[in-house]
């Protein structure tokens, strides 16, 4: 269920979207398809949103989105490098003006040596090729994680169409 705090902020982005007359893709690893979820709690927001990914697996992030393999075995999953190579596979994939891509550590296992628990890795991409990546740190439990993550990828939508005036 996607509380009103999410719902808000999905709408200032399809209302952002709706005036630039652009569409959004979502590339979700941890976060399991919940940016797509608030996306889509929205009435209308057929009109804005264009495809939702969830590539959990290595697998699916490379046959889906075109992830290279080397890049997952350099870098890992959690990454920079494979959050902008996401983003990328949503773009091309949808056709979208913009797309969110997450991958990340929701917990409670999963932690590596440099990657605890609660490290999210965003990229955000339009199709002129605006990229902006981030990683977050994300206290809490596995739900908090992807909450967090989710508002993460929202704001960070938003601030990108806000900035882009094509």
């Amino acid at each position: 269920m996607v509380d009103s705090f999410l719902l808000d902020l999905a709408q200032s982005l399809g209302n952002t979207l709706t005036r630039k007359q652009w569409r959004i893709a979502t590339a979700e690893s941890c976060t399991g398809g919940g940016v797509a979820a608030a996306i889509t709690a929205i009435a209308g927001s057929s009109n804005w949103f264009e495809y939702g990914v969830v590539s959990y697996a290595n697998i699916a992030k490379q046959t889906l989105l075109g992830v290279n393999p080397d890049t997952l075995d350099r870098e890992g999953a959690v990454s920079e490098a494979v959050v902008s190579e996401m983003a990328r596979g949503a773009i091309a994939l949808s056709g979208a003006n913009i797309a969110v891509a997450i991958s990340g550590i929701a917990g409670p296992g999963g932690a590596t040596p440099g990657k605890p628990v609660g490290t999210v890795w965003f990229a955000w991409l339009t199709a002129s090729g605006d990229l902006k990546t981030d990683v977050q740190h994300i206290a809490g439990d596995r739900a908090a994680v992807q909450r967090g993550a989710v508002i993460h990828a929202l704001e960070g939508a938003l601030e990108l169409c806000q900035k882009n005036t094509v």
